[in-house]
């Protein structure tokens, strides 16, 4: 099945001290040393367990290099230049092999051999705990704990993309059979929270600055209130049990009555700092210089980008409601007006969308044909005559030395309330107090109204969504929720839209909506709520190994 489970590997020990450099989670590889070398030294031991970070998913535009996103994938957004890596998810196009240089074409191929391998060294290291001559100087109890929550990381990226995967629970040697079934995903689901309900016992609730960004309890506790409410969603419990509803929504209580979080006060700023009293997890990196990915792919050619190909989609910016009611824009009462269509709106619109005549890096953003940030035609532009502020730092423009923080979020606690009240409401037969409360919070942050009393479960559950899609936009979310809620067919199929501007001679605006080529288009079937199993894979296990329906 896994070729990385056939062979005895040498170990590659990352060599960089542990123990005061905060970038711990960042190293370069060292020396390949022995099993035998590596476990009979506690300090090889413990850099060896440090390397299981590197194998979680964190990065946003990870697909191609750097070039695509799952927003993309999903309504929120669309690449400019019609990248490939996209196309073959939104698409039906769904290719699992790699780029030249090793890079991961899409979600698929990339995520299964990136989590198995990171499994295999979390099994290595668990196997191995005994056998280490630990120092007062390590902690064996947390390093169990991070390998479980490593574990039951990786098993999650997994099931939420190709349903139950084969449980590999140690390390494989030449010897044994690889071929492994799938099994099932509750039997998955329910080996992840035993993990994790191992790490929350193992690992301490907080580190101190030197150890900042390591697993802790609680935020093995966000994962598995993220993972229960992935096993209670529609694709996963198609009976509707309550019960799955209830765990989810315990889950994500048990951290909320905890107190140790807060939201951030400033919605434009959560993927900007160094530390937050919302990050329950994140990824440590230093500031980040312009290249890759901002260069790239997200900055416009106006401020020096080799291609803005992350374009949010006018069928997202149509969900920002309007400040002052509370209201969606396609209520007449709203406030909403057509030939001004960005003012007045939803606080979080303006820290996630740049839009024509947006103040931004001293000037104003120009959207219009043959404005500084927009050419008709020309792919290196943006498709939509949108760019997706989040995830653009306003320091960046071509020719400078500047340099930002652009974290990737791991859990923060914005969705843990937005996880308990969509579990929440979903085992009650209406919404109560608890599940207003949780979105409200939420909304008060950006200075939105409360929402109005008296919605029914089904009123409150499209809130609810409506407000993941919101608060979390471009942080990796909407594409997975879209398949866990089973709404691919209807939202991704619907036309893909941008908005048309046309600057007048007076210097005013005109502004139409308009539904982009057919190149942006998505195709989307039912039986693509679940990723096929890379065909590789089929392949190798010769028939052990099954596809998901649709994929044969």
């Amino acid at each position: 099945m896994m070729k990385n489970f056939k062979i005895i590997v040498s170990i590659v020990i990352l060599l960089t001290a542990t123990s005061c450099e905060k970038n711990f989670l960042d190293r370069a590889p060292g020396v390949a040393l022995s099993e035998e070398k590596v476990f009979s030294d506690p300090v090889l031991a413990s850099q060896f367990a440090n390397n299981a970070y590197n194998f979680l998913v964190d990065d946003y535009a990870r697909f191609n290099n750097h070039r695509g996103t799952t927003s993309q994938a999903s309504d929120e957004a669309v690449s400019g230049n019609t990248d490939v890596s996209i196309r073959t998810l939104n698409q039906g196009l769904f290719h699992d092999h790699y780029e030249r240089g090793g890079s991961a074409l899409n979600d698929i191929g990339g995520i299964w051999e990136r989590a198995y391998a990171g499994i295999r060294i979390t099994n290595v290291m668990l196997g191995k705990m005994s056998t280490v001559p630990w120092t007062p100087n390590q902690d064996p109890t947390r390093i169990e704990g991070e390998m479980k929550f490593i574990r039951a990381f990786l098993y999650f990226e997994l099931i939420k993309r190709f349903g139950g995967v084969p449980i590999v629970d140690k390390a494989l040697e030449i010897t044994d059979n690889a071929d492994l079934p799938r099994n099932t995903y509750q039997e998955c689901v329910d080996f992840i929270v035993a993990d994790l309900d191992q790490a929350i016992t193992n690992l301490p609730p907080s580190y101190d600055n030197a150890s900042y960004g390591r697993a802790t309890s609680r935020a093995a506790m966000a994962l598995k209130s993220r993972v229960l409410l992935y096993a209670a969603s529609a694709l996963h419990n198609t009976s509707n049990d309550l019960n799955k509803w209830k765990a989810a929504a315990d889950a994500a209580k048990a951290l909320m009555d905890l107190n140790a979080f807060t939201l951030h006060p400033t919605y434009s700023e959560i993927m900007n700092v160094a530390e937050s009293p919302e990050y329950i997890m994140i990824k440590i990196r230093g500031p980040r210089a312009i290249d890759g990915m901002l260069l790239d792919f997200i900055m416009s050619p106006g401020s020096g980008g080799a291609q803005g190909s992350m374009n949010p989609t006018q069928n997202h910016v149509d969900m920002y409601e309007m400040q002052l009611t509370g209201k969606p824009i396609t209520d007449a009462t709203s406030g909403y007006n057509p030939a001004n269509p960005y003012a007045g709106r939803d606080p979080r619109f303006y820290a996630n969308i740049l839009y024509n005549d947006a103040p931004w890096q001293g000037r104003r953003m120009q959207m219009w044909n043959n404005g500084n940030d927009f050419r008709e035609n020309n792919i290196i532009y943006t498709a939509t005559r949108y760019y997706c502020r989040k995830m653009w730092p306003e320091v960046y423009t071509r020719n400078t030395t500047a340099r930002a923080l652009f974290n990737y979020i791991f859990f923060r606690y914005a969705e843990v309330l937005l996880n308990y009240a969509e579990a929440q409401n979903e085992f009650l037969a209406a919404p109560d107090n608890t599940v207003y409360n949780a979105i409200n919070t939420i909304r008060a942050r950006v200075s939105m109204p409360n929402l109005p009393l008296g919605l029914t479960k089904a009123q409150m559950r499209e809130a609810i969504r409506h407000e993941r899609a919101v608060e979390l936009a471009f942080e990796d979310f909407r594409w997975y929720d879209i398949m866990r809620w089973k709404i691919g067919v209807e939202v991704i199929n619907k036309p893909v839209m941008g908005m048309n501007v046309v600057r007048n001679s007076n210097g005013s605006f005109t502004y139409n909506p308009i539904v982009l080529p057919s190149i942006y288009q998505r195709t989307f079937a039912d039986y693509m709520h679940l990723y096929p199993i890379p065909r590789t894979e089929i392949f190798k296990s010769k028939g052990v190994l099954t596809q998901n329906p649709g994929w044969e």
